[in-house]
């Protein structure tokens, strides 16, 4: 990725004012399957997914050697506080520290505060434990910014982040997590799905998720949503999975 590019869109076409499917942070690294013009359809290496994004400069891939575990991270311009810029890093980017300066570390011609920083073998042991940092994001289709999200972005960079594979989307996810778990019988971090939808259970009652007609990520009572989306998009509830 360019390195004055903090997030990507991915288009499902070569057009702007196509859908935007998912998007590349910061640090991600891609595949070239063909240029077309203007555009270049490439495949995210994290997930092997497929869509096309404007033709610009982009460095080579790069072994990245930290990742941001802040929502957002400030980037500067030189090794102290007043040199901050208008552009940041997005939870879950990726870089590679080439020096290192008092409480800041250097990457390509940036700086970054150590402590946005964990190492990028770093993983929690709780592998949702920095999904509270959502809450309230703006609901963006295809998102994966701290400018806005998706429903099954949030899922993904929270397994991404502690080094997991994960499908982006939510057709992809209810049929990658294999153990089906009875609605009586769930329990914190296991996964809810509708068609489009998913959900993540943190406690008995309730589930945090990027929900649209809310358009943020939010905290709702599990029985109320399950009514909510029935009522309101007729979607029964079409899996409840636990990933590991």
């Amino acid at each position: 990725m360019r390195s004055d590019l903090s997030v990507l869109n991915v288009y499902k076409k070569r057009t702007i004012k196509s859908e935007i499917v998912t998007q590349l942070l910061y640090g991600d690294n891609f595949k070239i399957l063909k240029k077309l013009g203007s555009w270049i359809k490439i495949k995210n290496l994290s997930d092997n997914y497929k869509g096309y994004i404007k033709k610009k400069k982009f460095p080579s891939s790069q072994k990245n050697t930290h990742k941001i575990f802040t929502l957002s991270a400030n980037i500067y311009s030189k090794p102290e506080n007043r040199s901050k810029i208008k552009k940041k890093l997005s939870f879950g980017s990726k870089i590679r520290v080439i020096n290192k300066k008092n409480d800041f570390y250097k990457f390509d011609k940036f700086w970054i505060k150590k402590k946005d920083l964990k190492k990028i073998n770093f993983k929690t042991k709780n592998i949702f434990a920095y999904l509270n940092k959502f809450i309230n994001v703006k609901y963006k289709w295809g998102g994966k910014h701290f400018n806005g999200m998706d429903c099954s972005a949030i899922i993904q960079l929270c397994m991404n982040f502690n080094n997991k594979f994960c499908p982006r989307d939510t057709k992809d996810q209810v049929k990658f997590f294999k153990k089906k778990i009875k609605l009586n019988k769930i329990k914190k971090n296991d996964l809810i799905f509708w068609k489009g939808h998913v959900a993540l259970i943190i406690s008995k009652k309730n589930i945090i998720h990027a929900y649209g007609p809310h358009k943020k990520v939010t905290v709702m009572p599990i029985k109320k949503t399950i009514e909510t989306i029935y009522k309101t998009a007729n979607l029964k509830v079409i899996g409840i999975r636990r990933f590991a």
